[in-house]
């Protein structure tokens, strides 16, 4: 059989890969060897920018809002027990660094994981995706004009050829180890055990605090639907004394509680060297494995990855770019990884129990959810001289950044305009002719200076809501001067 993109994973990383290409009208086949997602959920809590990915696709509504609180993620306190005395909380990122202002329509969904992946399966299916899953691939090899894979489902093995692949297989990646891809950070770091029960706990999240370092026990926390995970040392444990920790950990022997099931955790932490080769692109934890942290950055980045890559796939495979869009690909996502990476240990966040805390400065959670900036050959005006990220009102719509969001209508954000194709943003009619003829969306708004612009400036946006490049006022040939940067950004075909 053949599509245009295998994607090979039935993670998030994988399935928001298959979904955002399906909306984008691209054939995409996934393929999974696992009949459906693991009864031991990792990821709970997703940020507000995936939420607004997920907003743009039809998906965000009718999902339980997220426990993280805005500028530093899940609130943590330690505890004798959540019955028990509780003491310090500990802080993400510095309160004083909060900001008042609203940066999103958005607030981040509430769903774990194994729950998450359904919805985006589902949603993925009824945009024409084809998902396959307890379908392992067995092997692949690439060409110069696609790729070949060989798959197994129930029955005897067939080939799938496709143009691209994405490889979201998982943080040991059997397609990154057969590409030869190195990686770099801190690598393994230990090792725990977790057991996911359920009890009635919800009295103990009035005040908004869903993790807990209970002493002399280990690290609980909620998926917010009835389900709490303790994690522990790791060893062995039988059913009475993993009920006699969780007893300990809620201070309290009269509740029932069930247990699902347990789990042993490699915790670990690296980034690929490289994030494609050839026709094959590495997301999710194929690409970096980054530890469970407070600011959200494994699973919400690896959805990341996949929405930044399937504009450019489309793209590519709909003849509007050149190929060499896909190469902006590694230029701006693995620079985001490698960040993350940095800030997991320039926190105090139980990660730096195995090697020395990383002694950069620490970035403002909001900035690394809203403010990280893209330098690519897609983005125009986004120097080395830049900070790798600030919040959205120091930026003030620079290019490289994600277009700022401020309410132009009731319930409309200006997020609302982009994410289908390119945008131009301005109000002056020369620009609306300019865009007219080179057939780009044109969106009049006036509240131009949240984009950093004068009355008759404008800025490009791209389908993934990032700006590509901005006049801040009117050039003597706002035709010419938006086709040369709209031609360059978007790696045009002519």
């Amino acid at each position: 059989m053949k599509t245009s993109v295998l994607v090979v994973g039935g993670g998030l990383a994988g399935t928001s890969a298959a979904l955002f290409l399906a909306w984008r009208g691209v054939p995409v086949t996934l393929v999974e060897k696992h009949p459906g997602s693991s009864a031991h959920p990792r990821a709970v809590g997703f940020t507000a920018r995936v939420e607004e990915l997920l907003r743009a696709v039809g998906l965000a509504d009718g999902l339980p809002p997220s426990r993280m609180v805005k500028g530093f993620g899940i609130r943590r306190v330690r505890v004798e027990s959540l019955a028990g005395e509780w003491f310090e909380e500990t802080f993400w990122s510095p309160p004083a660094e909060l900001s008042k202002i609203e940066y999103s329509p958005c607030t981040g969904v509430g769903v774990a994981q194994d729950r998450m992946e359904p919805i985006l399966r589902d949603k993925a299916r009824e945009l024409g995706a084809d998902i396959r899953m307890s379908t392992r691939m067995l092997e692949f090899s690439q060409d110069d004009d696609g790729v070949t894979a060989i798959v197994q489902g129930d029955g005897e093995p067939y080939e799938i050829r496709a143009d691209y692949l994405i490889a979201a297989d998982g943080h040991r990646s059997p397609i990154r180890e057969a590409l030869g891809i190195t990686r770099s950070g801190r690598g393994y770091m230990h090792t725990s055990r977790s057991v996911l029960f359920r009890a009635p706990l919800n009295e103990y999240l009035k005040d908004g605090i869903g993790q807990f370092i209970v002493d002399g026990v280990g690290f609980l926390t909620t998926y917010g639907d009835g389900r709490w995970v303790l994690m522990l040392e790791d060893r062995e444990y039988e059913e009475p004394e993993l009920r006699q920790q969780i007893v300990r950990a809620i201070g309290r022997d009269d509740l029932d509680i069930e247990i699902i099931t347990t789990g042993r955790w490699t915790i670990s932490a690296a980034v690929a060297d490289q994030f494609a080769k050839g026709r094959v692109f590495l997301a999710g934890d194929a690409a970096h494995t980054l530890p469970p942290s407070r600011g959200g950055f494994g699973a919400n980045v690896g959805i990341e990855d996949s929405h930044n890559l399937a504009w450019k796939l489309a793209a590519v495979l709909n003849g509007e770019s050149r190929p060499s869009l896909l190469d902006t690909y590694d230029a701006e996502r693995r620079p985001v990884a490698l960040l993350c990476h940095q800030q997991i240990f320039a926190r105090n966040d139980g990660h730096n129990r195995d090697g020395e805390p990383d002694d950069a400065p620490l970035i403002d959670n909001s900035a690394m959810h809203y403010g990280v900036l893209y330098r690519s050959d897609a983005v125009l005006g986004a120097g080395p001289e830049l900070p790798p990220a600030q919040r959205p009102e120091q930026w003030n719509g620079q290019p490289g950044t994600r277009a700022p969001h401020v309410w132009i209508a009731p319930g409309k954000s200006t997020l609302d305009l982009f994410q289908r194709g390119w945008v131009l943003v301005a109000d002056h009619p020369q620009w609306e002719e300019a865009a007219k003829q080179l057939g780009i969306r044109y969106e009049r708004i006036e509240q131009l200076d949240v984009f950093g612009l004068f009355a008759k400036g404008a800025s490009l946006v791209r389908p993934d809501g990032y700006i590509a490049w901005r006049s801040t006022d009117l050039p003597n040939d706002p035709a010419g001067t938006l086709e040369t940067a709209f031609r360059t950004s978007s790696a045009g075909t002519p």
